[in-house]
């Protein structure tokens, strides 16, 4: 919900929906994946075979137009630092490269907080 208001989006009530959508538009649906300072971001239980099952499990990326990785803080947990917005097809792309170089049938995929930065564009910052 911290998310969400800074962002301007309604959140998902249900467990298995997007985290978040878009007031004006609800078909356009948002992810959040967030960690704390020196932590990485990341999806669990993705699958690496099975074309079906894959393609499923990464729907936790696909159904979304955007990503956003969220840097809370460490000493003060409810503090946001900042927001990365990374486009869901990138973020795609390294997924599925990281899911194809795992020798685990079920993968936690990260992202690391300078991925994030190379990769996303910084959306919301703490005010000094």
């Amino acid at each position: 919900m911290i998310i969400a208001d800074i962002l301007g989006h309604e959140v998902h009530r249900t467990k298995h929906d997007a985290d978040a959508y878009d007031p004006a538009d609800p078909s356009r649906q948002f992810e959040y994946l967030s960690c704390l300072q020196g932590g990485t971001f990341q999806i669990d239980r993705l699958l690496k075979k099975s074309a079906n099952k894959r393609a499923k499990s990464l729907e936790r990326i696909t159904r979304n137009a955007t990503i956003y990785c969220v840097l809370f803080d460490k000493q003060c947990p409810l503090d946001v630092l900042a927001i990365y917005k990374v486009p869901m097809d990138v973020m795609l792309r390294d997924a599925e490269r990281k899911l194809d170089a795992s020798s685990n049938e079920i993968s936690h995929v990260g992202f690391t907080i300078k991925w994030a930065q190379q990769n996303g564009k910084v959306v919301y910052s703490k005010p000094a």
